[in-house]
């Protein structure tokens, strides 16, 4: 009978062990923080010295390319509480970046940044069965982050930013950004 007791008492444990390794649930209660300052285009360095006159009417407006915000949406709450807001930018040097702005959700395991073809606001676990792009690890639960899509993407037909829970194929927020 004994034998019995400690082989049940090794076994629940071992299975205590894998269950808190898998789910994390220390997670529930944990947050971390970052403060991205909002990607900007590589400035050009002058050919010459500028100098400075003085004159009375504005300065004429150049064809040069500008940073423009291509998408914005409010992220919608999924699996999780979640809110903030993505920015799809395209800088004048050609980068593209997906701005998560003031994002809260909650902590969790192996979580990512994507950009999807399905809907904002849709079933949970349905944004890795169309195109999905990952574009990197979520940098923190809260604040400012920038993730760099990679050049060789389409953005055509691109609906929503996700953050995704890779262990457990669920969306914790998404937000809609209509490319």
């Amino acid at each position: 009978m004994r034998k019995l007791t400690v082989t049940l008492g090794v076994l629940l444990a071992g299975l205590l062990a894998v269950a808190l390794a898998w789910f994390e649930p220390w997670r529930l209660v944990t947050d971390s923080e970052v403060d991205e300052a909002r990607p900007t285009s590589v400035p050009r360095s002058p050919t010459s010295t500028p100098t400075v006159t003085a004159t009375a009417s504005p300065p004429a407006p150049t064809d040069e390319p500008r940073d423009e915000v291509l998408a914005r949406g409010d992220f919608e709450s999924a699996e999780h509480d979640t809110s903030g807001t993505a920015v799809v930018l395209s800088l004048a040097d050609g980068r593209r970046f997906v701005r998560l702005e003031e994002l809260a959700t909650s902590d969790g395991p192996d979580l990512h940044v994507w950009l999807t073809d399905r809907p904002s606001g849709g079933d949970w676990h349905s944004y890795d069965d169309g195109r999905y792009v990952r574009l990197g690890p979520l940098k923190a639960n809260h604040g400012n982050q920038n993730y760099e899509i990679p050049a060789e993407v389409s953005l055509s037909g691109l609906r929503s930013v996700v953050v995704w829970c890779d262990r457990f194929d669920v969306a914790f927020g998404t937000a809609a950004v209509e490319l």
